[in-house]
């Protein structure tokens, strides 16, 4: 068995990974924490139900296939022992950071004395303004990120774990009142809360997503196809969500209370309008 266990963000990520010279077997993260239930025991048979169930309801995926392709690979981590070395690939923004969260409290429960632990976190670079992701770098830069991973000591995964069950209890006053810098090793987590945070509903009933949407669709009458690319523009100039179109596919549907659809164009109903008057 290689002496290394990488565990990626995501399947992009494993592949890039795959065409380094950076030995080791790869596990890969295959879930979407930040959205659906959630409870704190994460691998536990209520955890793994609640998200069954969201997968399948939610996304149309069914049991056996997210047994396939996500909990078989993530129960290759309840035993570490064969490797010296675990190394967590993620990435800066909201999505990654609640998964980092969660993992980092999974890997408790088989923690090693005798491995290592290292993190590998993109995000801020000297001299760029701009966050960059893990996909922002090359084959050949994959060693130089792998050459300044970051320690992780069992008191900084405890550290995670906390950070977790806070993030499940989904208590605004308590995750705003929590010190997500409290350790440097997580450099990201606070921004990643802060982001969350506006999740929340504000006193129109919506969160900033939600808002965004509608705002858009309120500029002129889009389809689908138009929508989903304006909204990845501005997450990638304005935010840290880090999400895919699968999700503001469900955020879209899900505000079907204000707006009516025509020749596959969206448009604000008088519920919708009401919201920018």
């Amino acid at each position: 068995m290689a002496n290394t266990l990488h565990i990626t963000n995501g399947d992009s990520t494993a592949e890039i990974l795959k065409r380094t010279s950076i030995k080791g077997n790869i596990v890969v993260w295959r879930e979407m924490l930040c959205e659906g239930p959630i409870c704190k025991e994460v691998g536990s048979d209520e955890f793994w139900m609640e998200r069954y169930n969201y997968f399948e309801k939610e996304l149309e995926v069914s049991k056996l296939e997210y047994y396939d392709k996500t909990i078989k690979e993530i129960q290759k981590l309840e035993d570490v022992s064969g490797y010296s070395e675990v190394v967590l690939w993620f990435e800066f923004d909201l999505f990654c950071q609640v998964n980092l969260m969660a993992l980092c409290t999974y890997l408790l429960k088989s923690f090693r004395k005798n491995t290592t632990y290292n993190l590998v976190c993109t995000g801020r670079i000297k001299g760029e303004e701009k966050l960059k992701s893990l996909a922002d770098f090359s084959v050949d830069e994959f060693a130089n990120l792998y050459d300044n991973k970051t320690s992780l000591s069992k008191a900084n995964l405890e550290f995670a774990q906390n950070c977790w069950n806070v993030y499940v209890n989904d208590d605004t006053e308590e995750l705003k009142s929590f010190n997500f810098n409290k350790q440097s090793k997580f450099r990201y987590l606070q921004k990643a809360i802060n982001q969350h945070l506006l999740r929340f509903p504000n006193e129109s009933g919506l969160n900033q997503i939600q808002y965004k949407v509608l705002e858009i669709i309120n500029s002129k009458p889009l389809t689908e196809r138009e929508i989903i690319p304006i909204l990845l523009i501005w997450q990638s100039q304005e935010t840290v969500y880090g999400f895919g179109d699968l999700q503001y596919f469900q955020y879209l549907n899900k505000l079907n209370k204000y707006y009516t659809i025509s020749d596959s164009k969206y448009i604000l109903n008088e519920d919708g309008k009401s919201i920018f008057k």
